[in-house]
């Protein structure tokens, strides 16, 4: 079945169209590093259901300097062709119309959205631009329990956002976002040659991972935090390296934590692009970081990860794919406050992780992990 936006806005059931004849498909999808990831089985699906048609990104270039655009992620994976930007949050007339222009001109005959609900209302404002936009077909609408993430009583978590995301998209067919494979990058033997060369010099040691940054000043358990983790760390396992991920931003920072790190260390901040970064973090036994992008890239790969999350969202809908990974959440009374930025309680909820916590949490994440899920990732 598919779903037909009426002239109101409301999706409306059809008899199924045949997808394998849909030439152009635009798939709306806005955020960055981790957004983009977390998208990954669903656009798997969309391959899969509409092979043979163009697939064009609707996406936003984000203007937070760490915060790394769609285009970087996907860009030569085949999961898309090409990519529209979209101005986030735009209510400039000549932009919107730019947009149309550009739309109709691609003349997509099906339009899959991947977006959070951001209600009713909303939801339709947005079909009503598209069906303007002259696409019929709109797949995804996350209107009702669509709109919302799943609740599991024996876990104790919600669903996660890519669960959710491919629950959306039900109409197109079946995806396993707990499946690995599903979020593959299809990273490139360049991407992967450059990963390689990348830690040349740490020889033979094994390896662990650590990205202590994120857009996010809610989410940053901070750099001193870091730094007595990783000195921890080294005693503990003495025969790694370390290599330390992100933005050309947190090149400085990262190099304060290093100074905690007792033997070889390689700050890579900057000196790599997102899928050469995937690529190195294959490579890695354990990763460690806060809630932000590169946890993903790690866990993508089957990495165990240890990470320390502030309570802006409900627990599980952001934790990463796969298994042995340990997430540090605390429960606080304004949990789920979607703040960016925490001035009024003080990051209560983050700065409550313990060093021992999270060392605890590193260490029973790469125990667990370092059988059949770590080791040789290409």
């Amino acid at each position: 079945m598919s779903a037909e936006v009426t002239p109101s806005g409301l999706q409306r059931t059809r008899p199924s169209m045949d997808f394998r004849k849909v030439e152009r498909v635009l798939i709306y999808r806005l955020g960055s590093l981790g957004d983009t990831v977390v998208a990954l089985p669903a656009l798997h699906l969309i391959e899969r259901a509409f092979p043979n048609a163009q697939r064009l990104l609707l996406t936003n270039i984000p203007v937070h300097t760490k915060a790394p655009a769609a285009f970087t992620v996907l860009d030569g994976s085949g999961l898309v062709d090409g990519f529209i930007n979209y101005p986030v949050g735009t209510r400039s007339m000549r932009e919107l119309i730019r947009i149309r222009r550009e739309v109709r001109r691609l003349r997509p005959e099906v339009l899959v959205y991947l977006m959070p609900s951001r209600g009713y209302y909303a939801l339709l404002r947005d079909a009503l631009f598209f069906r303007l936009c002259g696409i019929r077909w709109i797949v995804g609408l996350p209107f009702g329990e669509l709109a919302e993430n799943g609740f599991d009583t024996v876990a104790g978590l919600r669903e996660q956002e890519a669960a959710r995301l491919v629950r959306c998209l039900c109409s197109l067919g079946d995806a396993d976002s707990g499946d690995l494979n599903e979020w593959d990058l299809r990273l490139t033997l360049a991407e992967k040659y450059t990963a390689t060369m990348s830690l040349e010099s740490l020889g033979e040691s094994p390896l662990i991972a650590c990205g202590i940054s994120g857009k996010m000043q809610a989410n940053d358990w901070g750099v001193a935090n870091w730094k007595s983790l990783l000195q921890r760390l080294s005693t503990a396992m003495p025969r790694h390296a370390l290599v330390l991920v992100g933005a050309k931003e947190d090149f400085p920072a990262s190099e304060i934590a290093r100074e905690g790190w007792q033997g070889k260390a390689l700050n890579l901040c900057g000196a790599l692009t997102p899928r050469e970064t995937a690529a190195v973090v294959a490579h890695v036994e354990l990763f460690l970081g806060p809630d932000s992008g590169p946890k993903y890239l790690a866990a993508i790969a089957g990495v165990p990860c240890a990470i320390a999350y502030s309570a802006r969202n409900l627990p599980g809908i952001w934790f990463p794919p796969g298994r042995y990974h340990r997430n540090v959440y605390h429960a606080v009374d304004c949990a789920n406050c979607h703040l960016t930025v925490c001035i009024k309680q003080g990051k209560k909820c983050i700065a409550s992780i313990t060093v021992d916590e999270m060392y605890t949490a590193a260490m029973e994440a790469w125990k667990s992990g370092r059988g059949s899920e770590t080791g040789q990732r290409f």
